[in-house]
């Protein structure tokens, strides 16, 4: 794996066009309506007994409205909305329970809204409650991770949770400026910050987790730097930094962002450099998609040793496993099969009242689609693909396959960012940053959609 990125902001701006994050393909825009829930058991029935299971648990609550955030979520001070929703989403643990067997679960995420938002108490009933349905991983290398908000945590929460088994754990920090924070209504001192931090590592969680977001009303390349010194200094496993793409006309939160508060493209594009240059100097390995690791971090060693895999939870490195999906808007995917809940409770509620499982939306994936499916991943966890493992696993003649994808990666290839020969095709360092482009040229139907239902890819 390359070590260093190549910082060229002339060529990042050029390139720099909306696009999927492809943490599926074909992406979720893709997925088709469904009256009923005859999909969802037909994956569960025709899938593998043999694989073991990634669970999701989507906890859609929030105590407070971030502004800059597009999540599914419902704001609410009132904490007993979620003793309701805990009983259906022990309803669908049933249902999927009886339909799958009791399977082994290697890997765990609580998302959301805020999975905090729950008390220590409920937490723990739920987790009890998934440890009787299926059998839980011990092995070393199993991964129990949950999302925090830092201002939503108990005196005893994080201890509670490491407890109960999680091993990873992921702090949304976004900024640590004052006056950006109370510009998205994200109030978090750096005190608080330091003292999470401190906890999870006392506590023993092998694999702590930053999310930062550049773009924010009011930030420049100075006020980030300082933010991004800090954040060095407490060395998280991982960081994730993120580009704020402002679509207030799709999340209504965003409307309370005043647009000419946003720093403009080229501070951006200084602000990603600088993050870019300062991590790499302070030993960060980029994974990809805005990801960095340190070296020793499972997500760095799996991609070290071609072990990285992406699916709705990001990198992972759990690639072996069927995801199933849990709570409202939660999406699976199984085998050949992507499926999405409902992304309402009512609509949620229905469907489990009526005895069925809460499908919304599917997709079966065709022959194509996995084969280009196999072909992204690749690319975004290993910045390579070969033409004859392709046509191993999938029985084709990939060149032909693919050659007018390979066609359209002839700009990048002109600017040394892509190599395509007849072994394979190959990121080049200069070309990393923009690994999501050359994606683009192997999806069959990014041209059936307008540009603005994609974040740009910088």
């Amino acid at each position: 794996m390359h070590q260093h990125l190549e910082w060229d902001p002339l060529l990042v701006q050029r390139y720099n066009r909306p696009g999927p994050r492809y943490t599926s393909y074909p992406t979720a825009v893709e997925f088709e309506s469904c009256a009923d829930d005859a999909y969802e058991r037909d994956a569960l029935a025709a899938r593998n007994p043999s694989k073991p299971l990634s669970l999701y648990i989507h906890i859609p609550f929030c105590a407070h409205v971030c502004y800059y955030c597009g999540c599914n979520k419902i704001v609410t001070k009132r904490r007993e909305q979620a003793e309701p929703y805990l009983e259906l989403l022990k309803r669908e643990i049933d249902m999927k329970r009886a339909m799958l067997g009791r399977v082994r679960v290697e890997q765990l995420h609580f998302g959301g809204g805020t999975p905090t938002f729950l008390s220590d108490d409920q937490l723990v009933d739920l987790i009890d409650y998934l440890k009787q349905s299926f059998d839980f991983s011990t092995e070393a290398n199993a991964d129990f991770s949950i999302e925090i908000d830092p201002r939503e945590l108990r005196e005893d929460t994080l201890r509670i949770l490491r407890q109960q088994g999680f091993n990873r754990i992921s702090f949304g920090v976004q900024d640590l400026d004052e006056r950006v924070q109370q510009a998205v209504n994200r109030v978090q001192p750096e005190a608080m910050i330091r003292s999470v931090m401190q906890e999870a590592r006392e506590l023993g969680y092998r694999s702590i987790n930053l999310d930062l977001i550049y773009g924010l009303p009011h930030q420049s390349l100075a006020s980030f730097a300082s933010t991004l010194q800090t954040i060095i200094e407490l060395k998280p496993d991982r960081l994730s930094i993120f580009n704020y793409a402002h679509l207030p006309e799709r999340f209504k939160p965003q409307r309370r962002i005043d647009v000419n508060d946003l720093p403009p493209a080229e501070e951006k594009l200084a602000i990603l450099g600088h993050c870019i240059q300062a991590l790499d100097h302070a030993g960060y390995q980029y994974i990809g998609m805005d990801h960095f690791a340190l070296p020793d971090d499972e997500l760095a060693r799996a991609q070290n040793t071609g072990q990285l895999h992406r699916n709705f939870q990001g990198y992972t490195t759990h690639g072996n496993c069927d995801l199933v999906g849990l709570g409202v808007s939660s999406i699976s995917q199984i085998g050949d099969y992507y499926l999405q809940n409902q992304v309402t409770v009512d609509a949620y509620e229905h469907a489990l009242q009526q005895q069925h499982l809460p499908t919304m939306k599917y997709r079966h994936t065709s022959a194509d689609d996995r084969l280009r499916r196999f072909v992204i991943k690749e690319l975004l966890c290993h910045l390579k693909v070969e033409f004859d493992t392709i046509d191993k696993i999938f029985a084709t003649d990939s060149r032909s396959e693919l050659q007018s994808s390979i066609d359209a990666l002839q700009p990048m290839q002109e600017d040394g960012l892509v190599i395509c020969n007849s072994n394979g095709i190959c990121i080049t360092d200069r070309g990393r940053l923009l690994v999501r482009n050359a994606c683009m040229a192997f999806d069959r139907y990014l041209q059936q959609h307008e540009q603005q239902r994609f974040s740009k890819a910088i």
